[in-house]
């Protein structure tokens, strides 16, 4: 689908170390095909590594840069997506700051992963507002780019939902300018006569019939139109929905498809966890782990039959292997025909095959460290631009623009 109108797409990653290949095949490769149909804000969100990470910041920066040399390196293009540091849009904490003022304290205290994460990480001291508010903040990260959608796997949906709740409770405190009706009668006019016309009757479709297919046409005849500001397309879709002006769109979660690729111990592959193969990781490192990965207990011996579902290893060809190769593992594990080796060795020359091509662009990046910084100083500097844009708005509806 392509991008039409203001949709726009952020998402961010922390930077608490080195990618890895679940990293890549759950969110990258995702975002590559993103890039090319969406306005793409892509974040290295580094006040929220500080949430869980406060009491030893030194790895952060490094991080960073690690971070933006994967993303260049596996084929993240600047030219098409912007590239930024949330630290360096400090606009994103004035708007953490001034949604805070009207944010339900019971609202942070309800999104699952914040008790989750209570429990897991027992070893860190998370009794901190900057812990608890970390959603809000998350909040202010999309609402910020007035972003139309945010991809994001199921564990993360109650964040975007908490999101619409906050952007849908600004429209409602604040959406209220004087002469809203009258300035979204205007912007009506600025379509066409046409346009106007199928406006006007989509509009009372919707409100009097609850037609929500009219509302579905109506607000795609919005977006469609170029003579209009970004302020009057808001004012036509909140007087559509019959309410005040909305400033900030409800952001819907986009769910990025799932990823198959399990850690070297058939868990999910995180960090945590120990089982991951880095993004650039040396060819003799992988090499070992994939050689040492645990194989279906039974397979004792090399004539001992196995079965492919109880490996680790089968899930890998899974992610790596064609019908053909599949075929040929299952049937040679089942009959112990092959050896855990024989199996093995395949996924070992196709992961070295997905990164060689990675390395390699990443080394380029290594060397020429003042590229990478200019093109991070871009993206912050284009996403800026965008936010000094949302605060002033946001500034103006919430009283507190002095001029």
């Amino acid at each position: 689908m392509a991008a039409t109108g203001n949709q726009r797409i952020l998402s961010g990653m922390r930077p608490t170390g080195q990618l890895h290949l679940g990293h890549y095949h759950g969110v990258l490769k995702n975002w590559l095909k993103l890039q090319n149909e969406y306005e793409c804000f892509f974040s290295i969100v580094d006040w929220h590594a500080l949430t869980t990470d406060y009491e030893d910041p030194s790895a952060i920066a490094e991080n960073v840069w690690e971070m933006a040399i994967d993303w260049l390196a596996v084929g993240i293009d600047p030219g098409s997506a912007k590239l930024f540091i949330q630290s360096r849009v400090p606009e994103h904490a004035e708007l953490h700051l001034l949604l805070s003022m009207f944010a339900p304290l019971s609202w942070l205290e309800r999104v699952p992963t914040y008790k989750d994460q209570m429990e897991k990480l027992t070893n860190k001291d998370l009794t901190t507002y900057g812990f608890l508010g970390y959603p809000l903040l998350q909040a202010s990260d999309i609402i910020m780019y007035k972003s139309s959608f945010v991809p994001v796997g199921e564990d993360q949906v109650a964040h975007v939902e908490m999101t619409r709740e906050i952007a849908r409770r600004f429209n409602y405190l604040y959406g209220r300018e004087p002469g809203f009706e009258e300035k979204a009668e205007m912007a009506a006019k600025k379509m066409g006569k046409k346009n106007l016309k199928l406006y006007k009757q989509l509009l009372t479709s919707y409100q009097e019939k609850g037609d929500a297919e009219a509302l579905e046409k109506a607000t795609a005849l919005i977006e469609s139109q170029q003579n209009i500001s970004i302020g009057d397309r808001e004012r036509l879709i909140g007087y559509l929905e019959g309410g005040g002006r909305m400033i900030f769109p409800e952001p819907q979660a986009l769910l990025t498809p799932e990823s198959k690729l399990l850690g070297l111990d058939g868990q999910k592959m995180s960090k945590s966890y120990g089982n991951t193969i880095a993004l650039r990781e040396n060819p003799s490192s992988v090499e070992a782990k994939i050689r040492t990965m645990p194989t279906d207990p039974a397979r004792v011996r090399r004539t001992d039959p196995g079965d492919p579902n109880k490996c680790p290893v089968w899930s890998l060809h899974q992610v790596y292997a064609d019908d053909d190769l599949k075929t040929w593992v299952e049937e040679g594990c089942r009959s112990a025909s092959i050896g855990c080796l024989d199996c093995k060795k395949p996924v070992i020359d196709a992961v070295l095959k997905e990164q060689q091509p990675i390395r390699e662009r990443a080394k380029e990046f290594q060397e020429d460290p003042e590229m990478v910084r200019g093109i991070i100083n871009e993206g912050c500097e284009a996403a800026r631009d965008v936010a000094r844009e949302t605060m002033e708005e946001v500034r103006q509806v919430m009283g507190i623009s002095y001029r």
